[in-house]
């Protein structure tokens, strides 16, 4: 699974970026988490607002900060 967090590096991409890394870990779930802070890449997800969660391509969450369970919620699927 790859996970995305799209954001230009603003507090709430950082927050964002660090409860999914902790989801992934706590709930061991197999899955590369990185961060995508290039303009020109964000906007090809076409959103308005970050920061977002993109699992395997697919835009799952946007924005605001997630909580764990939403996540995990949204990993599981």
């Amino acid at each position: 699974m790859e996970i995305i967090i799209l954001g230009t590096g603003c507090a709430k991409c950082k927050s964002t970026f660090e409860v999914v890394q902790s989801v992934v870990t706590e709930s061991q779930v197999d899955a590369q988490v990185s961060k995508e802070e290039d303009i020109l890449e964000i906007v090809k997800y076409n959103i308005m607002s970050l920061p977002a969660v993109v699992v395997d391509g697919e835009v799952k969450i946007k924005g605001y900060v997630p909580t764990k369970e939403e996540v995990l919620k949204v990993i599981k699927e």
